[in-house]
Formats: C-alpha cells, structure tokens, sequence
C-alpha cells in the first residue's frame, strides 16, 4: 500500500498528457478546417485528429476529439453540433479498424478510408436532406452532376458529396499514417488513457483478465446494460417532454403572430363602411388602399398564410376583404365562402358578433391556425371580423428538424458517455475483480514454494480502487494468508502423522521379521525394490490409469507389510533351517490368508485409508502367480492386483539373492535370469521388463543391501567370539 500514492500520480500525469493530446487533435482538427475554409478548398480535414487519437490512442481518445471538434466548431455554425456524431462514427470505426491491423496492408487501408467516406459523405448527406431541402451553388460540383441530368437533385447532391469525401479522407488517412510511422514509440504511449487501481497488468494478461467466461453474463456488460438502458429511458423521456414543450411554444409563438396580425388587419378596416365595401368592392373608394394595407400586414411575416375580412352571416362568410396569398388569389368581395366545419360550433358566437379563441383547423385550406378579431362601428356593433390564418404545416417541420437535432446531438453524448463508462468499469471494476479472480483461481497447494508464490502473486496486485472491490481484495488476502498457515501447519502434523505411521509399520514389520530368522532386511529391501519397479513402469507409461504419485506412495510405504500374516506361523515351522513338510508347507502358506484378514480389521476401523488397502493386497496376493499356479487363490493375470503382481517380482529377488541360514546367497546374474525365465509364468511379463529396464538400480540397491548385511553379520561373529 505504500506505493500506491506514486502510482497514482503516475497515472494522473500520464492521462494529464493524454488529454492535452486530445486537445491538441482538437486543434488540429479545426485548424485544418478554418484552412480549407478560407482556402475554398474542396476539402473539409476536420478528422484529421480524430482518425490520429482513435489509430494511435483507441476509442475513448477518438470520441472525445471527435465529440469536442463539433462541440467546438457550433459555436460559429450551431449546426456542427448534429454532425458531432458521424465524427464519433468515425472514431470508433478507425479504433475498430486498427484493434484488427487494418493499416497494415494497403487493401486494407482503402478499405477504411471507403467506410469513413460513407460515414462522412453518405450519412453527412442524408442528415442535411433530412432536416431541409438540398441547396447548393450552380458552380458545384453537385450542380455539375444534376446538370447532366441522370440523377435527382437529391442524388446528384449525394455523389458530388462522397466524391468530395473520398478525396478528403483518403488525405486525412495518409496524413495519420505518416503521423504514425514517424512518432516514436516512447510518444506514441501518452495517447491511451489509464486509470490503474493496482499493479499494472502486461497486455497478455490484460487479454486474459478482460476475456474472462462467465455462465450467463459479465458485470461489465450489465452495467453497461443498466448504462445504456438508463440513458435512453431518460434521453427518450426528455425527447418527449421537450418535443412536447417546444410544439406548445411553436403553436404559441404562431397564435401570438395570428392574433397580433388579426388585430392589427382589424385595426386596418374602417368599420363604417364595410357594407359598402361589400357591396361596392374595389369601386368603393379607399377599398384598394385597405387591400393594400391588408396585404403588406400579411406580408410581415413569413408563418401568415391568409389575411381576410369576413361578415359572418348565416348563409355562410360573406368576403369584405381576401388578400391574394403566394398559391391562391383572394376572393372578391361579396363572394359567400361556406362555413368549414370546425367553425360550426363557434357560429352562434360569431353571428353575435364575440370574441372567441383561435381556432385549428385541417380542412381544404390545410392545416392551419386561425384567429378572428371582431371589428366594432362607432355602435359598438360588430359589423364583421378581420382573421389570420397560420400555416401550421411549418411546425411538423420544425418538430422533425427538432428531434433529428436532438437525436444527433443524444447520439454522440451518449456514445462518449458509454466508451467513457466503460472505460472507467474497466479499470475500477473488471481489471481488478478479475485479476483476483485469476491469481485466486490458479492458486497453489502442491508445495510450501508454491503457496508462497501464489500468497505473493495475491499480495502483488495492490488494488487500491479505494471502495468495495479494495474491501473484497483485503478480505481475500487475509484469508489466503491466514488459510496458507492453516495448511503449512496441517501439513507439518500430516508429515509427522506419515512419518509416524511409516515408523509404526516398520516397527510392526521389524517385529514380524525378528521372529522369522531367515530373511535379514527383507522388509525393507522388497520395498525398496518395489518402488523402483513402480516408478519404472510409470515411465514406460503402463498402467497409467493406475500409476498415480499417491498409488505409488500407497505401495511404497505399505510395502513392508506384506509378511504381516507371518505373525501367525510357529516359530518351529518359520524358522526351520530344513526343507518344510507339505504339512508345514500348507500351514506356512496361510500367512497370505492371515496377513490379508490382519489388514481388513485395520481397515475396519480406517475405512479411508489408501495405503491399507495397498497393504491387504500385498499381503493376500503376492505369492500368486501370472499363470494362475499360485496361492492361497490360484487367481491369474491381471486378477491379481497391480501391486501384489510387483511385490511378487521384489520378493523373489530378494530371496535368490539374500542369505539365508539354509542357503548361500545366489549370484546377481543367475537371479536376474531366474526372473527373465519366469516372465509369463509366474510373474507379469511387463512387471519383468520393467525390473530389467532398471537393472543399474537395482544392483546398487542390492549392493547397498548386501555390504550392509555382510557387516552386520561380521560384527555379530566378533561379538559372540569375544
């Protein structure tokens, strides 16, 4: 924990300098682009920076330049900000692009210079299309295109634009290639972001920590899930809300142009002579001087439709005044205009000559806002009602220009927010949960070596997120800490319980071999035999589904106890110097059948252990043979357990070969071919081969064996001469 203060300002200069690169492709980004402005140039470069942060930084350095250039650049032209999005495409697209070496082959290179001119040019055509009809100048080259009359204006717009596009981002690619070959690799670092919350991992193991498996889903991708989610709940829930505001200010904003106009056209009409201004029409005198006035009032404003003077009478509206609009010359006065259906309900209130609210309406006329201001004679009558009507097709417009804004401008924030969110989780959540989950997962027991490279492995991460992943880390140090000295010390006491009862079976071996004065050391001899030939035939690679480390310890050390069952022969028969009676013989031969029900009382009352079961079958079989001529059960082959088939190898080798008080022992030679003879026959042919694959062992052992033997049995002779 002492280092981790460091660490942290590392990581903070680092990514200090890492945006100021950002802010320098920022830079960049307008530079060249103010530079083709006022170059007329046909280019825009205003992704130079972006395609060069994404390449050589990744994603998040990508978005955040490409995000903030358009941020930057509305602040002159507010509509940079709806294009800040295909600037965001664009920089994941070039991070995509150089996470698989797309930069690498030139194939490869046009490939992505094509994917950023559909970006640039394709959805940078279709988002001004969309928010308003194509314009451009009749020296363009989109003019150019339209003039040869093969494609729309619409599509003639499209090419000139992806042509344009093309050349500008081959340019700007060439630029960040060049940019990329000539920076140093020591420079080239400060374009990543970090944010390292413990010992920082190499890029294997990143890869590794970050493309972890899961059953159903990562932590990543659900609080990504939530992220997402969340963002467009409340983006689609403040869409509503705004869209539903903004058309409440729209038709208020029309309402207010319709009733100050109607206002001002009443205002305009001389309310004495309106009958005869409907009588008379343009010969009345001061009639063309009204329709003037009334026609430059409709003409104060783009969003009034219609501007007209009607008495309202029961046979329908009688014209006073209709001003000719752009697409519909006005009615002459006098003209009876039918009463349209959405003012039915409001005749009764005209006909007495109120006031009453603007209305809406969607009829022949089309969808518009009308708003009727009575005008009143010097009686205070209404004579007849100056109206404005507001086309309100307008405001659909509007609202559509409006939502594609905000999408646009919600679609880029929401893009920088994710591959900030994620780049945040990354390093505070997944990096390090999974790093402890790796280093816990390939945790070691085998050896103390082991665990203590695991203990330290645990001890190097150094989390320091600060929250409840350092509390999980702390925690899991602990108990790993503390789990590794419960098990040193439960292995010291295992070791010492071995070594315990290793010694109590060659205690009880040694106690059943003093009583037989025949055999010497044969105990430890056979045993010693045994494991050579076990490990032999570990490494030829037969009967590897049996030959495991704990089968072979099993044996190894169970091995002693094959003559246990000797306990139970009299001394008279167990150590005549003579040849045996078949009585004697048959009585000498149930030491299998004793030796064998000794072990399974032992067993008995330790039914888990490996090694008595080892021990029962070297006791009960190791006097049978491969041909099946063998005793107590005259079972065969592979009947006869594993061990008890190399026990019966061991055992008769070491009788040939050791001194007996009835026999000489027998030559090295002479015994080993004793033992090749009996191959298939009395012993496991492959047992057989395997003893004689170790024959430089085993004559060492037996050697060893012999001299100390000899000298034991030199040192009895002085004794009993003195």
């Amino acid at each position: 924990m002492t280092n981790s203060k460091p660490k942290m300002f590392s990581a903070r200069k680092r990514n200090l300098i890492t945006l100021l690169i950002c802010l320098a492709g920022i830079a960049v980004n307008l530079v060249l682009s103010n530079i083709c402005g006022k170059l007329e140039l046909p280019l825009y470069l205003d992704t130079v920076g972006t395609i060069a942060a994404a390449i050589i930084g990744g994603p998040l350095p990508g978005v955040i330049v490409g995000f903030f250039t358009n941020l930057f650049k509305s602040f002159t032209d507010m509509s940079s900000l709806y294009y800040g999005i295909i600037n965001v495409l664009i920089a994941l697209a070039a991070a995509f692009f150089a996470r698989k070496n797309f930069y690498r082959k030139p194939l490869l290179i046009f490939a992505s210079v094509i994917v950023f001119t559909l970006l640039g040019g394709g959805l940078g055509t279709f988002v001004p299309m969309f928010l308003e009809d194509v314009d451009f100048d009749s020296e363009s080259l989109s003019a150019f295109i339209y003039s040869k009359g093969i494609f729309s204006r619409n599509t003639s717009h499209l090419f000139a634009n992806l042509i344009t596009d093309l050349a500008d981002k081959s340019l700007s690619v060439a630029i960040v290639l060049f940019l990329d070959k000539v920076l140093p690799n020591s420079a080239k670092k400060f374009f990543n972001f970090y944010s390292w919350k413990q010992k920082p991992l190499s890029q294997e193991q990143s890869a590794a920590a970050k493309n972890t498996r899961f059953r159903k889903m990562s932590l990543r991708t659900k609080i990504l899930l939530v992220l997402s989610v969340s963002l467009i709940a409340v983006s689609c829930a403040a869409t509503i809300i705004s869209m539903s505001l903004y058309r409440n200010a729209l038709i208020k904003d029309h309402t207010k142009v319709a009733v100050g106009t109607a206002k001002i056209a009443a205002s305009a009409v001389d309310p004495e002579r309106v009958d005869e201004f409907l009588e008379k029409g343009e010969k009345a005198m001061g009639y063309r001087e009204t329709e003037n006035l009334l026609s430059e009032i409709r003409s104060s404003s783009v969003d009034i439709e219609y501007v007209y003077v009607y008495k309202i009478m029961r046979d329908g509206c009688h014209v006073v005044f209709d001003v000719d609009s752009d697409d519909d010359p006005g009615r002459e006065a006098g003209f009876v205009e039918p009463i349209e259906d959405g003012f039915i309900d409001y005749l009764p209130a005209l006909l007495n000559g109120e006031h009453i609210d603007p209305i809406t309406t969607n009829d022949s006329y089309g969808w518009l806002l009308t708003a009727y201001e009575p005008v009143y004679n010097s009686k205070g009558e209404c004579v007849c009602y100056a109206a404005a009507d507001v086309a309100m097709d307008q405001i659909a417009v509007t609202e559509r220009e409006f939502l594609v804004e905000m999408l646009a401008i919600f679609l880029g924030f929401f893009i920088l927010i994710f591959i900030f969110v994620r780049w945040l989780i990354e390093y505070n959540i997944i990096l390090p949960v999974n790093s402890i989950a790796m280093s816990t997962g390939a945790f070691a027991y085998d050896n103390e070596k082991a665990r203590e490279s695991s203990i330290e492995r645990i001890h190097e991460l150094d989390i320091t997120t600060g929250d409840e992943v350092e509390n999980l880390y702390h925690a899991i140090a602990k108990t790993s800490d503390d789990s590794m000295r419960y098990v040193a010390d439960v292995q010291k006491k295992t070791e010492e319980l071995a070594q315990m009862q290793n010694a109590l079976i060659l205690v009880l071996a040694d106690i059943v071999e003093s009583r037989d004065k025949n055999t010497g050391a044969h105990v430890r001899k056979t045993a010693k035999y045994t494991e050579i030939i076990l490990h032999e035939l570990k490494k030829m690679g037969v009967y590897s589904d049996i030959l495991t480390d704990d089968y072979i310890s099993d044996v190894v050390n169970s091995a002693p106890l094959h003559d246990v069952g000797k306990i139970q022969v009299p001394d008279a028969i167990l150590n005549k110097p003579g040849r045996l009676t078949d009585e004697e013989f048959a009585v000498m031969k149930q030491h299998t059948v004793a030796g064998h029900d000794i072990i399974s009382q032992a067993i008995e009352l330790v039914p888990n252990s490996g090694y008595l079961s080892e021990a029962r079958n070297l006791a009960g079989y190791h006097h049978e043979k491969w041909d099946g001529t063998g005793y107590p059960y005259g079972i065969k082959g592979e009947d006869i357990p594993l061990s008890a088939r190399v026990m019966a190898v061991a055992d008769v080798f070491d009788a040939l070969v050791s001194r007996r008080s009835y026999k000489e022992p027998m030559p090295y030679d002479k015994a080993i071919d004793i033992i090749r003879e009996g191959a298939g026959k009395h012993f496991d042919p492959v047992i057989v081969q395997a003893f004689l694959n170790a024959d430089e062992e085993v004559r060492r052992v037996e050697a060893e064996f012999s001299q100390m033997t000899d000298e034991k049995g030199c040192f009895d002779r002085k004794k009993k001469g003195n």
